[in-house]
C-alpha cells in the first residue's frame, strides 16, 4: 500500500461529529475505522476535524464556526476530498461542496466505492451498482431546485421537464434491469443450493467483522486461493469450497462479505441474496479479530446484522483469530467458549478442524453398522458423508465393523439407524 500512497492517492480530510450517545472510545474507534476505509480506497488521510454536538447541523453537518475552520485548514493543506463519518443528505453535500470547493462524500459512499472496486464477479458488480443507485436516487433532489411537472409529449420529455427527472427515470430503469438480472442469478444459485441439499452435504459458513481473517482461514482450511490482504473488505464475492475433517468427512465451507458498523442498509439489501448462504448454513464460524480493542463491539455488530438477516445463531462457534499478536485484550468471561488461534499456524488449523468435528459429533447421532467385503464404494462414501470413528475387519463374520456419527436428517440415517 505504500506505493499507492506515493502515487495518485487523494489527500483526504476526515470530518466527524461526536453525539451524546457515543463514548470517547467508541468515537475514536469509529474514526480509526474511517481512516482504515480511506486507506482501503487508496486515499491518504492528511488531517481530521471533529466536533462534539447535541445533534447534527441539518444544513452543513457541522456548525458554522467549525465549517469556517475546516475551509481554512483544507486550503492550507491542499486537501482534495472531504469524507464525513456519517450519512449526508443531498442538500448537506451541496452546501458543504459549495463552501469548501472540493468534493464531499460520506461514510456510506466511501464503503460503496470500496465495494465497487473490490467486486469481481458479475453478480457482485451488479449488487454494488444496485446499492449505489439506491443510495443516489433520493439524493438527486439535493442537486437541483426541485422538479417541474411530469411531461407527456413526444417521447417522455414534455414541456419544462428538467434533466433531474430524466436522471431519475434512467436510474429507476437501470435498477429494474439489474433487479431482473439478479433474480436470474438467484434462481441459478437456488438450483445449485437445492442440489447440495439433495446431496445433503453439511454446510458451514464463515461470518465476521471485516478484516477478521475469514478469507485467510478459508484458504488454510480448504487450500483454496481466495484473495487475502490486511485491508477492510479485501474479499467481496462469496466463495464456497470443500473442506475435509480429521475423520475424512467432507463439508462445504463458504466465505462471506465482512460486516462493518453502520453498514449501509442499501448494501445489506443488495447483498441479501448472497448472504442467503449464511441463512442456509448448518453451522456458523464467527471469526473475530482477537487483537482488536473493539472485539466486543465488532461481535455485537455481526450479531445484530445476522439478526436483521433472520439467521439462526444457535449453532455457532466463535473463532478468536490473530491470537499470535502481542498485547491481546481480555475476552469477557461469558464469551470464553470459543477457540483462540492463528490462521497462520498449521497446528491451530488442525485444532479448529478437530473442534468443528467435535461440534458435529454433538449434533449427530451415533451409529454402528456392518459392511461386506465387496462394499468398498459404500465404505468410501460413508467415510466422506459421516464422521467415521472406527473401522475394523471382523475375520469371523468376514465384514467391516463400522462405528461413527451421522446427521439425523441425512439419507444415511434411515439405513444406519434402523
Amino acid at each position: 500500500m505504500e506505493h499507492l500512497k506515493e502515487t495518485n492517492a487523494e489527500r483526504v480530510f476526515l470530518v466527524a461529529c461526536q453525539l451524546p450517545n457515543m463514548t470517547d472510545e467508541q468515537f475514536e474507534a469509529s474514526l480509526e475505522e474511517l481512516e482504515a476505509l480511506t486507506l482501503t480506497a487508496q486515499g491518504t488521510v492528511i488531517d481530521r476535524l471533529t466536533q462534539k454536538r447535541e445533534a447534527i447541523e441539518p444544513a452543513t453537518y457541522i456548525g458554522r464556526g467549525k465549517l469556517d475552520e475546516l475551509a481554512i485548514k483544507m486550503e492550507e493543506q491542499e486537501a482534495d476530498l472531504v469524507i464525513v463519518n456519517g450519512e449526508l443528505s443531498g442538500s448537506q453535500v451541496r452546501n458543504l461542496t459549495n463552501r469548501l470547493g472540493v468534493r464531499v462524500i460520506d461514510r456510506t459512499q466511501l464503503i460503496l466505492d470500496i465495494f465497487a472496486g473490490r467486486a469481481k464477479s458479475r453478480e457482485g458488480k451488479l449488487q454494488v451498482e444496485l446499492a449505489q443507485l439506491n443510495y443516489l436516487l433520493p439524493r438527486i433532489v439535493g442537486q437541483g431546485q426541485g422538479l417541474s411537472r411530469l411531461g407527456g409529449g413526444i417521447g417522455t420529455r414534455g414541456p419544462g421537464e428538467t434533466k433531474l427527472e430524466t436522471d431519475r427515470r434512467h436510474i429507476r430503469k437501470r435498477m429494474a434491469d439489474i433487479d431482473k438480472q439478479l433474480k436470474h442469478t438467484v434462481k441459478h444459485r437456488d438450483r445449485y443450493r437445492a442440489r447440495r441439499e439433495r446431496n445433503q452435504t453439511f454446510r458451514i459458513a464463515l461470518v465476521g467483522y471485516t478484516n477478521a481473517g475469514k478469507s485467510t482461514l478459508l484458504n488454510r482450511l480448504t487450500a483454496s486461493d481466495s484473495y487475502e490482504e490486511d485491508l477492510l473488505f479485501a474479499t467481496l464475492d462469496p466463495m464456497t469450497r470443500k473442506m475435509r475433517l480429521p475423520s475424512g468427512m467432507e463439508v462445504i465451507l463458504s466465505d462471506t462479505v465482512g460486516f462493518i458498523n453502520q453498514l449501509p442498509t442499501t448494501l445489506v439489501a443488495a447483498f441479501r441474496s448472497t448472504l442467503e448462504e449464511v441463512k442456509h448454513a448448518d453451522l456458523l464460524l464467527h471469526v473475530v479479530d482477537r487483537s482488536s480493542e473493539q472485539l466486543q463491539a465488532h461481535m455485537e455488530t455481526v450479531s445484530e446484522l445476522l439478526h436483521q438477516l433472520e439467521v439462526d445463531q444457535s449453532q455457532m462457534l466463535v473463532v478468536y483469530n490473530k491470537a499470535d499478536k502481542p498485547n491481546l485484550p481480555i475476552i469477557p468471561v461469558h464469551q470464553q467458549n470459543g477457540i483462540e488461534m492463528s490462521a497462520h499456524k498449521r497446528e491451530d488449523i488442525q485444532r479448529l478442524r478437530q473442534m468443528i468435528e467435535r461440534t458435529l459429533v454433538d449434533l449427530f447421532t451415533p451409529y454402528v453398522t456392518e459392511l461386506a467385503s465387496d462394499e468398498g464404494n459404500k465404505l468410501a462414501k460413508l467415510r466422506r458423508e459421516t464422521i467415521m470413528t472406527e473401522m475394523k475387519w471382523d475375520e469371523d463374520r468376514e465384514c467391516y465393523q463400522v462405528k461413527g456419527y451421522v446427521h439425523p436428517n441425512h439419507a444415511w440415517a434411515e439405513q444406519l439407524l434402523d
